[in-house]
């Protein structure tokens, strides 16, 4: 027979992997607000189990207490347990667990930052609602700093083993592929929401540096090594397939200026010399805002150093 914890446990993974496909399927309406709800719940049943384990699994541990009067209006000896309206004994919530167990070194601060980010966002759906798409993005970053944390705190404190299960939020690049993501201003309520969760990640805190408050998903695609892979090359053809790349994309690939290529290649060539041939090449290149960095890659063979200059000039 499971113990109470193991059963919170198990509900806990069932909550986060409906959560998980929920996102992940590629045309669902109210996809960021189920996701938060259902994760939410998952953390929840995941520090009630925690909670259970700690205090010998004892149920009545995860009851809330209230002092209570009798008919003579004179206090019970001991506190009483605190009913619902249908007689059912109210739980500790999960504001209640995450603080206990943080002050208790247990659950590590980032992963308390990243719960209460995620609370903030469950209740905007639930108590109002999140029209601007830029929740889309942020959510997701919240959001898989959630499953990743989970994950990391059901083997550490349990050692349940995931690996079973796609526990991962599919990048929005493939979820949303016909959604443009429009900067639209956002109302009061939207702002406040996004600066709590931007001072949470701004104060971040010690904790284990498996945990996270956010996490940054950034798509790339690159060329692929199989032989049937498509190939891609510069064409003139006004037919083909064009391929778009933004200016930060081009500027994470092909860094380097004049000035910087310059510095670069001082610091990695002994031998190299500002002259003629380098000139040649990377100032026209940099007049026309072409990358610098392709240069750089040939520097031993071409033109930047002393002996490589004289190949350069014995080849032509």
């Amino acid at each position: 027979m499971k113990s109470r914890s193991q059963e919170l446990i198990d509900k806990s993974v069932a909550a986060m992997i409906s959560a998980i496909e929920i996102y992940n399927k590629p045309d669902f309406k109210y996809r960021e607000e189920t996701f938060s709800i259902l994760a939410i719940n998952a953390w929840e049943l995941l520090l009630k189990s925690k909670w259970l384990k700690d205090n010998g699994n004892r149920v009545r541990s995860l009851y809330v207490t209230e002092k209570k009067n009798k008919s003579d209006g004179k206090p019970y000896k001991h506190p009483k347990i605190k009913l619902t309206e249908c007689g059912n004994p109210f739980t500790h919530n999960l504001d209640f667990l995450a603080t206990k167990l943080r002050e208790k070194k247990v659950l590590a601060e980032p992963a308390f930052k990243n719960i209460k980010a995620l609370g903030e966002i469950r209740d905007s759906a639930i108590h109002f609602y999140n029209r601007n798409n830029i929740f889309a993005i942020r959510l997701q970053e919240v959001g898989s700093a959630a499953v990743k944390n989970f994950v990391t705190a059901s083997h550490e404190w349990f050692k349940v083993d995931l690996t079973q299960f796609n526990f991962y939020l599919m990048p929005l690049a493939f979820v949303t592929t016909n959604r443009k993501l429009k900067a639209v201003s956002l109302n009061k309520e939207e702002k406040n929401l996004a600066g709590y969760i931007a001072g949470l990640e701004a104060e971040g805190g010690p904790g284990d540096g498996e945990y996270a408050v956010s996490v940054n998903i950034e798509v790339k695609f690159s060329r692929s090594k199989a032989n049937d892979a498509l190939n891609v090359q510069l064409t003139n053809d006004p037919s083909a397939t064009k391929l778009y790349l933004t200016e930060e994309q081009i500027k994470d690939k092909y860094p380097f200026d004049y000035k910087s290529l310059t510095k670069e290649c001082q610091r990695r060539y002994s031998d190299f010399v500002i002259n003629k041939k380098y000139h040649q090449v990377t100032i026209p290149r940099q007049s026309r805002g072409l990358s610098l960095h392709e240069p750089l890659k040939a520097a031993r063979g071409v033109f930047l150093t002393k002996t490589a200059t004289s190949q350069f000039v014995a080849k032509k």
